[in-house]
């Protein structure tokens, strides 16, 4: 059998071309091979003429044997695709040169990959030079002097090839659509870099301690988030009577923060911390019976608080009240922009980015006593001067938001001791005066120092009512019971407004509504009556599970909750929430003040 012929894999007569010796033969034969060469190389001029940024590159005579090694040095032996490279790499040290204003340096051709049309490279370099435009034959000098400083080291640095990638040569069809996408997709970049760097230039120009350009999209977001907070105003009518409702079990949106979350807290009030099991005392909500109370908001409240300052003053349940609203308020602030310094009888909550404090002044009368140091008074014999109150109020001075309390430091005795003369002065002579009177001296010393120093434009001022203890477990009906202890729910099957009798002095109640009402007419104050919704709270005291004397009670301590239980004050998250729910109220619900 005869073996049949191969065909070569392009048939020549296709192409309309006879075989012949490349030494020798027919020369319109050679001169059809020159065709094909000839059209070969319009094809891949023709790619690198697509992108006008580097058209005026094949525009140089670099495939004529007249072209000098200075403007285009490339050697002939390197092959196609390093020939491809190095003009990939020159291009690139020319569009770094034109956009920066300045010599590509080895690590801007390294990480350079960017590539922009000649209209933005022309702007970019108009406004980074000074001088006027070249003439075309300066330019044209200019270029091929750029070519030459830049071609030596894109071909001598393997390393930045490596990081630029290995350019293959493609078909010129996939070749054009790749630098045609290379081009869509850095062009953005180039441009918000342009943008950004004029926006610099403007700001440095206009001022000299130029630190940090925010894009104007970002300045623009800020201020209009900064206004919509600004501008929100709760609706809390003031006819609404919060005080008047009922508990309601909600533990999906209580409690607002939790324990481990808050670092200020004090081992007094972190109960879970200190092994209670249960925490269903965390998730109730207090709903008035006409309105709503508004859930605590950070945020909201932090801009009410921005360049002010709130202070509670009074004894630990006020100081307790304050813990709460450290908690509910530094959540959202970064850790590094919060802190808290205590020194002596004031202790400081400092919110750096807002420029507002939330501070706590000890003061368990608010008028001076012997019990005024904030560590050593735990004296069973208590002396008050009902009439000097100027000491402790120069530290009121000049505060936005006044929250007072007095209440369980007069439950010591039915009668209370009232100091002849100053402490100033030496004097120990007393009397003895009943309760209800010498709390009605008191109150109506800081009602007057309240209308001598408050600004009525600047400041609001609020007294918080009293705040129950739980001592006997048969005021709720659990003859079994010891104190508060053990207690895991609120007081139930009651019916509207209807006070326990928990042991509460309803009289000091009375007293302190009808000062704060005289006061009302002078100077804007808010009577927050907590006592009876508190009353009902028998579950969230502290109980055992709190400190005695600076120290955590003992295993033994703990077991003994007749002798050791604390059904005073209130674990946290918890109770003191409530409370500062219905100040925040009343301050987002109020009209802006900028004063």
């Amino acid at each position: 059998m005869m073996a049949r012929r191969k065909l070569p894999l392009l048939e020549a007569d296709a192409f309309g071309l006879k075989q012949s010796s490349p030494f020798g033969g027919n020369g319109r034969k050679s001169s059809k091979y020159s065709v094909f060469v000839v059209i070969s190389t319009v094809l891949l001029l023709f790619t690198f003429m697509y992108n006008e940024d580097v058209k005026s590159i094949a525009e140089h005579p670099f495939g004529s044997r007249d072209s000098s090694p200075t403007e285009f040095p490339i050697r002939h032996d390197i092959g196609h695709q390093q020939v491809k490279q190095a003009i990939k790499e020159d291009e690139i040290a020319i569009l770094i040169e034109k956009a920066e204003g300045k010599p590509a340096t080895e690590k801007d051709r390294a990480v350079m990959v960017d590539v922009v049309d000649s209209s933005v490279e022309k702007e970019e370099r108009n406004e980074d030079e000074s001088h006027a435009e070249k003439a075309p034959a300066i330019e044209e000098q200019d270029r091929k002097q750029e070519l030459q400083e830049a071609k030596e080291p894109a071909i001598e640095d393997e390393g930045k090839k490596e990081e630029l990638g290995d350019v293959k040569a493609p078909a010129p069809a996939i070749e054009e659509e790749g630098r045609t996408g290379q081009l869509r997709e850095v062009k953005a970049s180039i441009m918000d870099k342009k943008e950004r760097k004029e926006e610099s230039r403007e700001v440095k120009a206009s001022d000299s301690s130029f630190h940090e350009v925010k894009p104007p999209a970002m300045e623009v977001e800020e201020v209009m988030e900064k206004t919509e907070r600004q501008r929100i105003v709760l609706d809390v009518p003031e006819s609404c009577d919060l005080f008047d409702g009922r508990w309601v079990y909600d533990d999906v949106n209580y409690p607002v923060y939790k324990e481990a979350e808050c670092q200020f807290l004090t081992e007094q009030v972190t109960c879970m911390r200190n092994g209670r099991r249960d925490d269903r005392f965390q998730k109730w909500r207090w709903q008035p019976k006409d309105c709503t109370l508004p859930r605590f908001d950070a945020k909201v409240m932090l801009e009410r608080l921005r360049g002010k300052r709130l202070m509670f003053v009074g004894d630990s349940l006020n100081r307790n009240q304050w813990e709460s609203m450290v908690c509910l308020v530094q959540s959202a602030v970064p850790w590094n922009k919060k802190s808290l310094t205590k020194n002596g009888s004031l202790s400081v909550f400092r919110l750096e980015e807002y420029n507002a404090t939330v501070e706590f002044y000890w003061a368990p009368f608010l008028v001076e006593s012997n019990s005024d140091d904030p560590k050593i008074h735990s004296i069973l014999n208590r002396i008050i001067t009902p009439k000097s109150i100027d000491k402790h109020g120069e530290n009121w001075k000049n505060v936005d938001y006044l929250v007072f309390n007095t209440y369980i430091w007069w439950m010591n005795t039915p009668t209370m001791k009232v100091l002849r003369g100053s402490f100033d002065e030496g004097s120990t002579e007393y009397d003895e005066v009943q309760r209800p009177l010498a709390y009605r001296r008191v109150l109506n010393t800081w009602a007057k120092w309240v209308q001598n120093n408050v600004n009525p434009n600047r400041t609001m001022v609020f007294f918080m009512s009293m705040s129950p203890n739980h001592i006997r477990s048969t005021d709720w009906g659990n003859p079994t019971g010891i104190k508060c202890a053990l207690e895991t729910e609120p007081v139930g099957n009651w019916s509207g407004w209807r006070p326990l009798e928990v042991g509460t002095d309803w009289r000091l109640f009375a007293v302190a509504e009808n000062v704060i009402g005289r006061l009302r007419r002078k100077v804007p104050a808010t009577f927050v009556k907590i006592t009876a919704m508190s009353e009902y709270r028998k579950d969230a005291h502290t109980s055992v599970h709190t400190l005695r004397q600076g120290k955590l009670l003992t295993a033994e301590q703990q077991a003994d909750p007749a002798h050791f239980s604390d059904c005073i004050h209130w674990c946290l998250p918890g109770l003191p929430d409530t409370w500062n729910e219905f100040l925040y109220a009343r301050i987002a619900s109020s009209p802006w003040n900028d004063q």
